[in-house]
């Protein structure tokens, strides 16, 4: 029986409906989508029919003496062929992954079969009551027995064929629907040079399994031992690669997930910002709406006052028109009817009142104009201003400090704070040594802003507001050399101030009579208003000059202050 056993097996019919999806990706053809028949391995380790491959367009096509041929020739690439000295090498593409595989020299059915495929598409068939079995000896009829000697799927007219025989007689003969539990019944792998005998040995040298013809034929010298004693140093070596792969499969699945959370992140962002932009928009409309009725609240507003205006002109010159006309129309008739003695006893009447008439004044022009115009320049909503006080001061290793004050389209104060104000204070020759500046809210919509310069010179004030310079900044600040205090006192006379010792001296250089060395009321030298004793300033609040000299401070010591 094994001399006549094929080495493929064929199946006709596809999938079983009763079949589970989860397995199709190990038993269905990715192309056919029906069972695999005569499964061949790719090097990207996807399996696909012969028949199936057989059938792909070429994608290259490399002539054996390096360069590419013309792939857009009539006919199939798998039927013309050529030489071996002039086959050229051929590429395909995997109809799975779309990776390049080169063939070997005998085309697709020189390609590794995948006898793991094989076994799952039989153990797949036999759940379905072997639907789509055919027999190994015959290839006509439907599976209905399996020999577990041969290994080999019998139908009922080949089973009867082979008890009858003698070399066969005493095979274990078992029903399909028996084997449903088993978790491989694979067939004997056959040598694809000798048909009639199973691989059950394995070549070191060449590095494949052999049959016992080829061991004495082609293999004769080669190092070769059963395949179940090398079993274990290969099966380790390639427990050892995999073992070495599985951490990629680890760290890509996380950078997957990673790339998955980043994606959600990114659409969650965008929608936030998407929100954000939305309640921007919906609050510039709602500005620009309110704007708006501004707007025309301020256009109502002025027609109201012109028509009023109009209008009470218009009631004076109607009055005056009526008083006029009356005027008129008596005086007239007095003159066209009247006699004369009623003449002049009303004349005096009627020349008060004309000539009172006469004297009121009106204007023959409306009171007002139509000229009424819209500038679409103006901002929409309330437009905030930023003001800065109190910057241009600053001395030497003393704080400095400057107030901004918000302020709307109103020139009114905010009222409130909040806002992001960020300070740079920075030395026009030094500009990599910043001076460190503090901001404090004080929530009523002023910031107090206070610095400390080391040393004088030029500085840069930047003052910006939500990213945005203010008004005015960047700002130019001259930091003056540290405020010197006074050493003496701010007095009217060192008379009063010493308690009448004649030893106290003034800068003033005033002196008084008796042998008093400082200035008195009135007295030679007297200014005659306050002033230091140090160095005769007469604001209270100012630096001392004072340098050294003959009115040294220490003759001031014992006075008071007032």
């Amino acid at each position: 029986m094994s001399e006549k056993r094929k080495p493929l097996l064929g199946f006709v019919g596809k999938l079983p409906s009763g079949t589970a999806l989860g397995n199709s990706g190990k038993t269905h053809c990715p192309l056919c989508m029906g069972l695999f028949k005569a499964p061949r391995l790719l090097p990207c380790l996807h399996t696909v029919c012969t028949t199936c491959l057989e059938q792909l367009e070429p994608f290259s096509v490399v002539d054996i003496r390096g360069g590419d041929s013309d792939t857009s020739s009539e006919g199939s690439i798998f039927q013309e062929l050529k030489p071996p000295s002039l086959q050229p090498q051929i590429g395909i593409l995997c109809p799975v992954c779309d990776a390049q595989v080169d063939l070997p020299m005998g085309g697709v059915k020189a390609l590794t079969i995948d006898h793991l495929a094989m076994n799952d598409v039989m153990l797949e068939s036999l759940q379905g009551e072997g639907q789509g079995l055919v027999c190994d000896l015959c290839s006509d009829r439907e599976v209905e027995k399996r020999c577990q000697t041969c290994k080999a799927n019998l139908c009922h007219f080949c089973c009867q064929a082979h008890r009858r025989q003698k070399k066969t007689t005493y095979h274990t003969m078992v029903d399909l629907k028996d084997l449903k539990g088993c978790s491989r019944i694979g067939k004997p792998i056959l040598c694809p040079a000798h048909p009639a005998e199973d691989l059950r040995l394995f070549c070191e040298l060449c590095d494949r399994p052999v049959c016992r013809d080829c061991v004495v034929g082609e293999h004769r010298e080669h190092p070769c031992d059963f395949t179940s004693n090398v079993i274990h140093k290969h099966g380790d070596a390639v427990r050892e690669l995999l073992k070495g792969t599985q951490p990629h499969v680890e760290v890509l699945e996380e950078a997957l997930a990673q790339i998955k959370g980043m994606n959600s992140a990114l659409q969650e962002q965008v929608g936030a910002v998407a929100a954000d932009v939305r309640t921007f928009s919906e609050g510039y409309i709602k500005a620009i709406e309110e704007h708006r009725d501004k707007l025309l609240k301020q256009l109502e507003d002025i027609r109201v006052r012109k028509e009023n205006s109009l209008q009470l002109q218009k009631a004076q010159l109607e009055q005056l028109l009526a008083d006029l006309r009356t005027g008129v129309e008596f005086t007239e008739h007095l003159l066209t009817s009247g006699s004369d003695l009623e003449i002049l006893i009303t004349k005096g009447v009627v020349v008060e009142r004309l000539t009172k008439l006469n004297k009121v004044e009106y204007s023959v022009h409306p009171g007002v104009n139509d000229k009424i115009c819209f500038s679409p320049q103006q901002k929409a909503g309330r437009c905030r201003g930023y003001e800065v006080y109190d910057l241009h001061r600053a001395r030497e290793k003393q704080t400095a400090s400057f107030t901004l004050l918000c302020k709307d389209a109103a020139g009114e104060s905010m009222g409130r704070g909040g806002d992001s104000v960020r300070v740079a204070v920075i030395p026009k020759d030094k500009k990599d040594s910043p001076v460190r500046a503090l901001v404090q809210d004080n929530k009523d919509g002023t910031y107090y802003v206070s610095y400390t310069p080391k040393e004088p010179g030029v500085y840069t004030v930047l003052v910006c507001v939500k990213e945005q310079h203010v008004r005015g900044s960047p700002f130019t600040v001259t930091v003056r050399k540290r405020h010197r205090p006074h050493a003496g006192v701010f007095h009217c006379c060192t008379f009063c101030s010493s308690g009448g010792q004649k030893t106290a001296r003034c800068a003033c250089g005033g002196t008084m009579p008796g042998g008093y060395l400082g200035c008195g009321h009135g007295h030679k030298g007297h200014p005659g208003r306050p002033h230091w004793s140090c160095c005769g300033k007469f604001a209270e609040k100012s630096e001392c000059t004072w340098t050294g000299g003959q009115n040294a401070p220490r003759s001031l010591l014992r006075t008071v202050a007032l």
